[in-house]
C-alpha cells in the first residue's frame, strides 16, 4: 500500500543507519506507513531533542553518494540540511532537521525493505499538522489532518497536546485560520479533482465546528466527527 517511490524508499533505508537514528515524519510517514492517502515530493527526517545536526549531513551525503545517488545541497544550516537527490530517473527532496521541540508520542520502529526504520507516531504527526495549519496555508496539511482523523486519530487529545509544541496555539485561532482557507480555489490551482475538493470542503466546515465547540467553557464536543 505504500505510495513512496522506489527512490524515496532507497533513501530512507540508506539514512536509517545513521547514529543516532532519525525519525521519518510528515508526508513520507503518512504515504509510506500509515494513511496512504497521497504521494509526497520530499522526505523529512527529524532528530528529536537536538539543537543542531552536527556531523549528520556529512554522514548522509556520504551514504547517498556511495550508493550511486547524485546529491545537490539546497540549504545548509546548523539545524537543517536540504538536498535534491536523484538516481537519474527520479528526484526527491530530502530534509534533515534537528528538532528540539518535545515530542508528544514516541516514534515507532517499523520495517521497510528488511530495514528497521524509526517513524513518528500518527498522533505526533497529527499534532504537528495542527500546528502547521497555524503558520502556513497549505491544503495538504488540512488533507493530512482529515486522513489522520479518519484513521482513528483523537482530535481532542491532539488539541490538548498542541500547546506543548506551540505556546501560541489555540483552537479558536486555528478555527479562524482554517475557515479562511479557500479550499476549492486553491485545490483547482493545484489540479485536484472535484470529488476530493468537495470532501475536503465538507471536512473543513466540520473541523471548524469541532474547534469552536472545544473552546466553549464546560462545552461538550459535537456529535459530528470531522
Amino acid at each position: 500500500m505504500s505510495r513512496l517511490t522506489a527512490l524515496q524508499e532507497r533513501i530512507i533505508r540508506l539514512l536509517a543507519g545513521i547514529t543516532p537514528a532519525p525519525a521519518l515524519t510528515g508526508g513520507g510517514a503518512l504515504c509510506g506507513f500509515y494513511t496512504f492517502h497521497r504521494e509526497t515530493r520530499d522526505i523529512d527526517l527529524f532528530w528529536h531533542g537536538r539543537q543542531v545536526l552536527g556531523d549528520v549531513p556529512a554522514d548522509a551525503m556520504y551514504r547517498l553518494r556511495a550508493d550511486g545517488l547524485a546529491v545537490a545541497v539546497l540549504k545548509e544550516a546548523p539545524y537543517i540540511w536540504q538536498a535534491r537527490v536523484t538516481d537519474g530517473s527520479d528526484v526527491t527532496i530530502v530534509d534533515l532537521v534537528a528538532d528540539p521541540v518535545p515530542i508528544v508520542a514516541d516514534p515507532r520502529a517499523l520495517t521497510l525493505g528488511g530495514i528497521d526504520v524509526l517513524v513518528d507516531a500518527e498522533h505526533e504527526i497529527l499534532v504537528n499538522k495542527l500546528c502547521a495549519l497555524l503558520s502556513r496555508s497549505e491544503l495538504r496539511d488540512l488533507e493530512d489532518v482529515r486522513a489522520l482523523l479518519d484513521a482513528g486519530g483523537d482530535l481532542d487529545r491532539a488539541l490538548g497536546d498542541a500547546p506543548k509544541k506551540d505556546g501560541g496555539f489555540s483552537p479558536l485561532t486555528l478555527a479562524w485560520l482554517v475557515e479562511q482557507l479557500e479550499v476549492e480555489k486553491l485545490g483547482r490551482g493545484l489540479g485536484w479533482v472535484e470529488g476530493s475538493l468537495t470532501r475536503l470542503a465538507h471536512f473543513q466546515k466540520a473541523l471548524v465546528r469541532r474547534l469552536v465547540e472545544s473552546s466553549r467553557p464546560q462545552g461538550r464536543p459535537g456529535s459530528e466527527r470531522p
